[in-house]
């Protein structure tokens, strides 16, 4: 091959080449894929993501602020456009949204929001208003003076809070008694375990609210084995919750949209990158599923 054959063949190469690039990566930081939740959400975002052209990377955090820091560490090297977190604890983010910030990568919160650090939009439900129409629903079937118990989920969360906050403005504007609310860390063992011990110091409750499915399927298992007739009521809409409720054996939950949270993430990422304004809070829309 002579030198201007050569020369035609790489300038053809490098066109080759360019046409060819890698498309943009974004990246997902999960609190924890070990909840049916987080799953679907994971997957709205990986479907968007196929849909727009992106490769998305899926980082899980287990639960562990330190693993959540370490993976936004990891992510600042790897030349991700942006990066989409679902808080493992809303102050303990803060630290890994500070790392994102000062190497410049914007950052979304998905469900979950960040106490402090530079947020581009934060997409999730009003978990205030779900938990008011959680506590709602129980005065409408229970009656105003049911005695009720809250399953919470993970302290330092903004969905527990935020969910805790709805469901006391109903209970306070009610006359129902709460006889008690303790943590189970939307973990579905827990909720059995944190369950089983409340039912057995409050054996008169008439309703719990749980913040989450998982924990309410849990509840569900102890007030199963107490024999005794207690409504349920859970938060997230998840295939499990809804199951349970349509087989009569919870009473509802406040549906989230998991697939359509993680997706507007990505289609969020998409229109920030490409220089759009964005809303500081996206809400989802919630709604109550029963039998």
């Amino acid at each position: 091959m002579n030198k201007l054959s050569t020369l035609l063949s790489m300038a053809v190469l490098g066109t080759a080449i360019s046409t060819t690039a890698a498309a943009d990566t974004l990246a997902m930081v999960v609190s924890t894929l070990n909840n049916p939740f987080f799953v679907s959400m994971k997957d709205g975002a990986e479907a968007k993501a196929k849909q727009l052209g992106y490769d998305l990377l899926v980082l899980d955090s287990q639960n562990d602020p330190s693993r959540e820091l370490s993976n936004v560490e990891d992510l600042t090297v790897r030349g991700v456009k942006a990066i989409l977190i679902n808080p493992t604890d809303s102050d303990a983010v803060s630290n890994a949204i500070r790392i994102a910030n000062h190497a410049k990568i914007p950052v979304l919160t998905l469900d979950r929001g960040a106490s402090r650090g530079d947020v581009v939009s934060h997409i999730a439900s009003d978990n205030v208003a779900g938990g008011k129409m959680a506590g709602e629903f129980i005065v409408q079937q229970a009656g105003a003076t049911a005695k009720v118990i809250q399953l919470e989920g993970i302290a330092g969360t903004s969905a527990a809070r935020e969910r805790g906050q709805g469901f006391m403005q109903a209970v306070e504007s009610s006359k129902m008694q709460l006889l008690g609310s303790q943590p189970a860390d939307f973990d579905r063992t827990k909720g059995l375990n944190v369950m089983e011990n409340m039912l057995a110091a409050n054996p008169d409750v008439k309703a719990v609210f749980a913040q989450n499915d998982e924990m309410a399927l849990g509840a569900l298992r102890a007030v199963q084995a107490s024999g005794k007739k207690v409504l349920i009521v859970g938060f997230d809409g998840t295939d499990d919750g809804i199951a349970a409720v349509k087989r009569g054996l919870m009473a509802a939950t406040i549906a989230q949209q998991p697939e359509k949270i993680g997706a507007l993430g990505i289609e969020t990422a998409d229109r920030m990158l490409k220089g759009e304004t964005v809303e500081k809070y996206i809400p989802v829309p919630l709604k109550v599923v029963t039998k």
